[in-house]
């Protein structure tokens, strides 16, 4: 392809992700008082019920935290498609052997992504009990919507990194044989990234995420060296 061929096509991929993107978010938007109720649960467990509920302080605030739910919604709500729509730029890149592994690729994305999003809420109370006790007794915790949604967001997203890693090897950016030489570097960050994202007094739930981070990490240097990366 020429460079306008390239980027004709990149407007098209993405005119097609950012549609589905919108479709998502309103359905999002349609459900976000339930999905709101829903993370607010794990608040008030990690507060042993006293606090029931976040709060706001602007007149706005509100109505924009229900449009940032929806747009969180509407990138995982259409995960499927623009993974699909990115899969299918770099396609021409690649022979057509490897062109076969888009649906798988979009399948082990899906799966990743909902492996994370376990694993984030399965240690998120732990990480709230020690967050908001760490102060004292002294300071009491009030926290806003916008700050508890950008935790959860975070610790979710932060195991779809071996995504990246996999779209990385298939585009040949990098090799297999770098990630093993990577190996302790990457749990090193690995390591910290956790323990930033799932402060806790004890080391279970920065293990909780730090050790599935790893064996993915090793999981997408055996995929590569199937696939021959």
């Amino acid at each position: 392809m020429t460079v306008g061929e390239h980027l004709s096509e990149l407007r098209r991929r993405l005119f097609v992700s950012l549609l589905a993107v919108a479709v998502g978010a309103v359905v999002a938007f349609v459900f976000s008082k339930e999905i709101i109720s829903f993370l607010v649960t794990f608040y008030r467990d990690a507060t042993d019920g006293k606090r029931h509920a976040l709060i706001f302080t602007g007149p706005i605030d509100g109505f924009a935290t229900r449009l940032k739910i929806a747009a969180y919604g509407g990138v995982v709500l259409a995960l499927p498609v623009w993974l699909y729509q990115l899969w299918r730029f770099v396609t021409p890149a690649l022979d057509r052997r490897e062109k076969r592994y888009a649906v798988p690729f979009v399948a082990s994305s899906l799966l990743l992504f909902a492996l994370g999003a376990f694993v984030a809420f399965l240690t998120l109370t732990e990480a709230l009990s020690f967050l908001l006790g760490v102060g004292g007794a002294e300071l009491q915790p009030l926290l806003t919507a916008d700050k508890y949604l950008s935790l959860v967001s975070l610790m979710v997203i932060a195991f779809e990194f071996p995504v990246l890693i996999m779209f990385l090897l298939l585009a040949r950016v990098v090799s297999t044989v770098q990630l093993r030489r990577w190996r302790r570097v990457a749990i090193v960050v690995i390591v910290a990234f956790a323990a930033v994202i799932t402060p806790s007094a004890d080391p279970y739930s920065m293990f909780a995420m730090a050790i599935p981070m790893y064996v993915f990490y090793e999981a997408c240097i055996a995929l590569g060296r199937v696939l021959k990366r």
